[in-house]
Formats: C-alpha cells, sequence, structure tokens
C-alpha cells in the first residue's frame, strides 16, 4: 500500500483529470504531460491549505490545459490534411471514475467521441475548457469559474455560447452501440472482402470521409464527400489489404472502431457514424504519432 497521502489522493483524481485533459486537447500524450506537470505542482503545494484537494486538481489542470491548447493552436493552423483527435481507448473507461448509471456514462462517452472533439477545435481555449467542466463533468459554474479565474455570470455566457456552436455544428448520429457494431463488422467484411457493391450499400448518399495523417502517411488532404467519391476512395484503399493486415474491432471514443496493423505495427485507425441503419462520416487516422499507443492495447 502506498504510504504516501499525496500521491493517495493525486491518484484518487487522475482519472478525472486525465478526462479532463484529453477533452482539452484531444492527444493523451498532451494529455499525460498535463497531468503529469499538475502532479509536480501538487507535490510541491503546501496542502494544508487546500481544502478540497478534487477542485484544486481540476484547476490547475484546466489552467495547463488552457495554455497548453493556445500554444498548440499554431502548430495545428500549420497541420498538413484534416485533424483529428488521437484514439482513446474507451473500453472499461471514459476518463473518468467508473459511472454506474448507464445515461450518465453514455453522456461521458459521447463528450469523447470524434464527432464532438473535432467540434470543439473551433471553440476558443476558454470556452472549450467551460464546455468540458460543464457539459462532460457536470462541474457546478462557481467551481468552473475558480478554475479559469472568471466571474460566475462570464463562464455562464462563455457555457451558453459554447452549448449554441457545438449544438449548431455538432453532426447527428445514431448512438446504438449494438447498430454501430454491427455497421462496422458489416463495413470490415465488404472492404476486406472486396465487394464494393455491398461497401456502397452501407454508404449514406452524403457520407463524409475524414482521414488524418499529418503528412506522414498517404491520406485524402481534404474531406471526401458523396457515396460516390468515397466509395472509389475505399475501393482503391481495399486493393492494398493484404494477408499481413491484422484488423481488430474494439471501443474507442465511445464507439466500435477497427485498428489495423500491418507486419504488427499499427497503420490505420477507422471509426464509423450511423444514422438510420447508414454509414454518415468515416473518420480514419494514419498519423503514427497517434497511434504508436495501439500494440500495447492489444498486446503486438
Amino acid at each position: 500500500m502506498n504510504a504516501d497521502p499525496a500521491t493517495d489522493v493525486f491518484e484518487e483524481h487522475r482519472p478525472v483529470l486525465t478526462g479532463v485533459a484529453y477533452r482539452m486537447l484531444g492527444r493523451i500524450t498532451d494529455a499525460e504531460d498535463v497531468v503529469q506537470e499538475a502532479w509536480l505542482r501538487w507535490s510541491s503545494a503546501d496542502r494544508e491549505e487546500v481544502r478540497e484537494p478534487r477542485a484544486y486538481l481540476v484547476r490547475i489542470t484546466t489552467r495547463l490545459a488552457v495554455d497548453r491548447l493556445r500554444h498548440l493552436r499554431s502548430r495545428r493552423e500549420a497541420y498538413v490534411g484534416p485533424w483529428l483527435p488521437e484514439p482513446l481507448t474507451t473500453e472499461e473507461a471514459v476518463g473518468s471514475p467508473p459511472v454506474p448509471d448507464a445515461a450518465e456514462r453514455a453522456v461521458l462517452a459521447d463528450s469523447v467521441s470524434f464527432a464532438v472533439l473535432v467540434v470543439l477545435e473551433s471553440l476558443s481555449p476558454l470556452e472549450r475548457a467551460v464546455f468540458v467542466l460543464r457539459e462532460a463533468f457536470g462541474f457546478p459554474y462557481a467551481e468552473i469559474a475558480a478554475a479559469l479565474d472568471r466571474t460566475e455570470p462570464a463562464v455562464r455566457q462563455l457555457a451558453g455560447r459554447a452549448r449554441r456552436h457545438v449544438g449548431e455544428r455538432r453532426p447527428r448520429y445514431d448512438v446504438d452501440p449494438a447498430e454501430r457494431r454491427d455497421l462496422t463488422e458489416r463495413f470490415l467484411a465488404a472492404a476486406s472482402g472486396g465487394s464494393i457493391e455491398r461497401l456502397m450499400a452501407l454508404l449514406a448518399p452524403d457520407v463524409r470521409l475524414i482521414s488524418d495523417a499529418g503528412g506522414k502517411a498517404k491520406a485524402a488532404l481534404r474531406t471526401i464527400e458523396s457515396a460516390d467519391k468515397v466509395g472509389r476512395f475505399l475501393a482503391a484503399v481495399a486493393q492494398e489489404v493484404g494477408p499481413d493486415w491484422d484488423m481488430r474491432v474494439a471501443e474507442f471514443n465511445g464507439g466500435p472502431a477497427v485498428a489495423c496493423f500491418v507486419g504488427g505495427k499499427p497503420d490505420t485507425f477507422l471509426q464509423l457514424e450511423a444514422r438510420d441503419g447508414a454509414i454518415q462520416c468515416i473518420y480514419i487516422v494514419r498519423n503514427p504519432d497517434k497511434l504508436s499507443g495501439l500494440s500495447a492495447l492489444f498486446d503486438l
């Protein structure tokens, strides 16, 4: 058993801190860096003056994440092609302590979905912080105001603006896990079997495909739209699938996804969004910097 109470307290709240940081930054490595910095500040703090450790740690983590997000903005503006989050496994958790209520867990899982995280990229760092703390974790406005060193009325205004922005831009998809998994497996079977007809039958007329390689692998440099164009792109990709490809289906970012390995190394991450039984959006991540953690998850 750990004999250090400060470490015990920090580890108790680490899942929440990591969850906040990931939703703010969209990268596991960036989130872990922020949480590590929060630990260093916590370890050197005068804890006798800290009445509520959870609020104190969330405040530190949020401010560090806001600062890092501001720094990352210039790098993301120069990013090659579309930007997508780093895949986060949610097989057992969603960046927070266990949630017994299914509806509450669904809200937490939805807040790490690609659809939501992509929209959050268009918020200001402060708007994103308020949205994450309020909508994903349900923090009181007074606590958020203290974390951001803002007045409560100002935080409420930020929350309203962020909520409207996300509501206007966020696509509406079905959230039935069983249906999404079935559609994912049918898509995978059609693609790996080279059946273009079966593949096209799964696509909605206005389907979109967004791929992120960061200029470090082959990928579309712009969003592809329409069943015809997406189908032709996927047909070309399917021709490259060989016997050395290993495809695993697991839960990432709140829904089923496919992790593809070639020669034992992570090559591609793919996730589908659906509505009315048809594929509405396909997310593909091929940036090797965002796939490096997949091997450990599958013991490869």
